[in-house]
């Protein structure tokens, strides 16, 4: 689509900026420049549809709606469909109706036209529509389903003992590399990766083998392989992970990377351990392409960036970002650290683990078996000339103490704690014993997260809720009625969850002169609430209602993710 970013700037849709940014990560990730900017939310997916469909005076049309028949699809290879992002969907006497992301790729048109003899008719559907049809009409061997798995597996080959048995290594070894197991482990990977899993979680019980994957921070049982695998798949997991298989009474952590195609790995962070009835495994998907570094995009509202970027582009002080595991605190960490990565400062982080490589920033990985910890990385990035510093986490005094100090000592210090909410990460730093007038000098802002689900955008559906129930979620009684809620009635896209993706719900605290007053003054976590509240300061409940009030999350999604205040 050589000139698809001409004709978006020329209609006003995308600036000569944007379409810069999107061929720039196009060259980075490979792939159609409409993808990219799909991919960097400078258009939305259906927008793009439209304006192809109008452009080049064909129709659009929605895949997930179809059912293509066999002899349709055997039209054309696999290897054809790719190359060009096309997918056959009707025959109609010497014409082929195939579906095209790109309806001006005239090579693709000439392509199929040559190799099934027939004339092409185009029309036109999102990429994401066309990579969903082939990966469900043209499975590959790696993409085989659990039964075509589990039909290569006889029960006899693989048995073991009781748990207190004592298991031969070379046996785990040759079971661990047994053709069903190898290919049973590849589609866990794999068919984990296509659904957008986060975790998959790997769990024997004293009667069951189960696999679950957390999609959109919820838990799906996926599939239950017999029990007697249960070994052998964990072996293979931590041949893979490079760990070691004889050790079955210690937790183990490890890493796989796994490449798909020329542009795309992926990382799994890999979690051993034993339990009762034999090792669980936890592994974490790591996708640098899937990272959101532009803040603008997070999910911040316009009040709430300008008062975090304000808190980050300060000369030094510190900046501390709260929330239980898993709700996004590195996802908002990268992404200011990638806006303040300039070239003129130095900037260090300690991480445990390092989750991704960014390109200009010192990451430290620590070890904690070897002495090396946040407090020591600490001390020593105070040694090597820093201007920004980032500490994975604040969990004790000596930490705390150093990373304020850093602050006071012209750096910027951005570190996570785990709080409910922003005014009670005071309370958490007067605890573990730091002093009073040192938070009110070092502290420029906190920001306190959590992730909502996003409504699914193929089946999102409007529908009735109370008045009564609106109210005891404390929706603004001005706004009850004026308002339209949605929700996911569930499809393909989805999984039939009706939820696809995630949006971040914060909370930004900035330290202003009457909230320092107030804390040197030994103002309660409520005290200080409310003051913030008065000062402009939106809290979770408040920010996830207007996520609900803008159609991007579901009413469910307010209890789920905030308290009252």
């Amino acid at each position: 689509m050589a000139r698809l970013g001409e004709l978006l700037v020329r209609e006003n849709m995308i600036s000569a900026d944007q379409l810069r940014q999107a061929q720039d990560e196009q060259k980075k990730s490979g792939g159609r420049l409409g993808a990219s900017l799909v991919k960097l939310g400078m258009v939305e997916e259906g927008d793009l549809l439209n304006f192809l469909s109008k452009q080049y005076h064909v129709p659009s049309i929605n895949l997930d709606d179809f059912e293509i028949e066999a002899d349709i699809i055997k039209l054309l290879n696999e290897e054809v469909v790719g190359k060009h992002q096309v997918i056959p969907v009707h025959r109609a006497g010497a014409s082929l109706v195939v579906a095209m992301a790109d309806p001006s790729n005239i090579f693709a048109i000439d392509d199929i036209k040559f190799l099934t003899g027939y004339n092409v008719e185009v029309v036109v559907a999102s990429e994401t529509q066309i990579t969903r049809a082939i990966e469900k009409y043209y499975k590959t061997g790696s993409a085989a389903s659990y039964d075509e798995v589990m039909s290569g597996f006889d029960e006899n080959e693989i048995a073991f003992g009781g748990e207190e048995e004592s298991v031969n290594v070379l046996d785990l070894e040759k079971s661990a590399e047994d053709a069903p197991v190898v290919k049973l482990v590849n589609l866990i990977l794999v068919d984990a990766i296509k659904k957008g899993a986060s975790d998959i979680h790997v769990e024997p019980y004293e009667k069951e083998f189960r696999v679950r994957y957390r999609i959109d921070g919820a838990l799906y049982e996926v599939m239950k392989p017999p029990l007697k695998l249960k070994n052998a798949v964990v072996s293979r997991i931590k041949i893979m992970s490079s760990l070691d298989i004889a050790e079955r009474r210690l937790p183990q952590d490890g890493r796989i990377k796994l490449k798909l195609g020329k542009n795309r790995e992926m990382d799994f962070r890999v979690s051993v351990l034993p339990t009762l009835f034999g090792e669980k495994v936890v592994m974490r998907l790591l996708d640098k392409g899937n990272l959101q570094l532009d803040m603008t995009k997070l999910g911040f509202e316009q009040g709430q960036l300008t008062a975090f970027q304000d808190g980050i582009h300060r000369p030094y002080g510190m900046v501390l970002v709260t929330g239980p595991t898993g709700s996004g605190k590195t996802t908002t960490l990268y992404s200011a650290l990638s806006e303040l990565n300039v070239i003129t400062d130095n900037i260090s982080t300690a991480e445990d683990p390092v989750e991704f490589n960014l390109v200009g920033i010192n990451q430290v990985q620590m070890h904690e078996d070897i002495g090396l910890n946040f407090a020591a990385a600490l001390r020593s990035f105070l040694r090597q000339d820093p201007d920004i510093i980032m500490v994975g986490e604040i969990r004790d005094f000596e930490t705390a103490e150093i990373g304020i100090k850093a602050a006071l000592t012209g750096h910027l210090v951005l570190s996570t704690l785990h709080t409910n909410d922003a005014p009670s990460t005071i309370s958490r730093l007067l605890n573990m014993g730091v002093e009073p007038f040192l938070i009110t000098a070092a502290l420029n802002a906190i920001v306190a997260q959590r992730l909502a689900r996003r409504i699914c955008g193929e089946c999102k559906k409007p529908v009735d809720v109370p008045a009564s129930a609106l109210k005891d979620l404390q929706f603004p009684a001005d706004k009850i009625g004026k308002f339209q809620v949605y929700k996911g009635s569930g499809c393909s896209n989805c999984s039939n969850t009706g939820y696809k993706g995630r949006v971040a719900i914060y909370e930004v605290m900035s330290i202003t002169d009457p909230l320092k007053e107030m804390i040197l003054n030994g103002a309660s976590t409520a005290e200080l609430k409310n003051e913030a509240i008065r000062l402009g300061m939106k809290t979770l409940r408040q920010a996830v209602i207007s996520k609900v009030i803008e159609g991007v999350t579901t009413v469910d999604e307010v209890s789920a993710v905030s308290a009252t205040d």
